[in-house]
C-alpha cells in the first residue's frame, strides 16, 4: 500500500479545481487580478458583471484601469462575456459595444441559464471560467449554481436601494474610503445609444 500511496502522489497531476485557489476570491478593483495568475489557473473566459463592477449604478464612476485591464486580457487570449441585470438596455449595449464583448441583458442571475448560454458561447467548460461581479446574491451564487469560479470586487460607490440598505454588509464588499476611482460622464457618451 505504501508504494501505491508513492505512485499516485508522485504521477498525480493537480486538477483544475486546485490550481484555481491560487486565483484571488476578493479585490478592490477589476485590474489589480493578475492576469498571469487566472492563465495559469486553468481559466480561459471571464464573465464580467457590468453595474457597479466597471461602471458604478448610476453612471458617476468607472473603475480604475477596467478597461485597460480588459485590453491587455484579450491580448492574452482570454474570452470575456458581460451578464448584466441593469433595466437600461441601453447601457449595456454601450458597454458591450466600446469593451467589444457580447453581452446578456437582462441576464436574471443568480439563475444559471445566462451562465450556461455565456459558457457555451466562449465554447469552453464552467471549469475554465470565472465570473467576476461584485453581489454575492447574483455573480457569486449564479457561478457557484453554473459551476464557475468567481472572484468578488468591491462595489463601486452608488446611491444604495432599499435592500441594498439592509444587507449590503451581507452580500457587497464596500469601496474602500479614499480609493482612487475614476469619473465618467455618461450623458456624452450615451447618446448615441438612447
Amino acid at each position: 500500500m505504501k508504494n501505491f500511496n508513492f505512485f499516485l502522489r508522485k504521477w498525480r497531476r493537480p486538477s483544475v479545481i486546485e490550481k484555481r485557489y491560487i486565483l484571488p476570491r476578493h479585490v478592490h478593483i477589476l485590474a489589480e487580478i493578475e492576469i498571469d495568475q487566472i492563465k495559469t489557473s486553468g481559466i480561459k473566459g471571464i464573465i464580467l458583471d457590468l453595474d457597479n463592477t466597471i461602471i458604478s449604478e448610476d453612471d458617476r464612476y468607472v473603475s480604475p484601469w477596467a478597461e485597460d485591464w480588459i485590453t491587455q486580457a484579450k491580448l492574452a487570449g482570454l474570452q470575456f462575456f458581460i451578464l448584466s441585470n441593469g433595466k437600461r438596455r441601453y447601457r449595456v449595449k454601450f458597454w458591450s459595444h466600446r469593451l467589444d464583448i457580447q453581452a446578456i441583458n437582462p441576464a436574471n442571475k443568480p439563475f444559471p441559464w445566462a451562465f450556461r448560454q455565456a459558457i457555451a458561447y466562449m465554447r469552453l467548460q464552467p471549469k475554465q471560467v470565472v465570473v467576476i461581479g461584485d453581489s454575492l446574491h447574483t455573480d457569486v451564487l449564479g457561478a457557484w449554481l453554473s459551476g464557475c469560479y468567481c472572484i468578488q470586487s468591491a462595489t463601486l460607490p452608488h446611491p444604495p436601494r432599499w435592500w441594498e440598505k439592509l444587507a449590503s454588509k451581507w452580500v457587497q464588499i464596500p469601496y474602500a474610503d479614499g480609493s482612487e476611482i475614476w469619473d465618467f460622464d455618461a450623458a456624452v457618451d450615451y447618446k448615441s445609444f438612447l
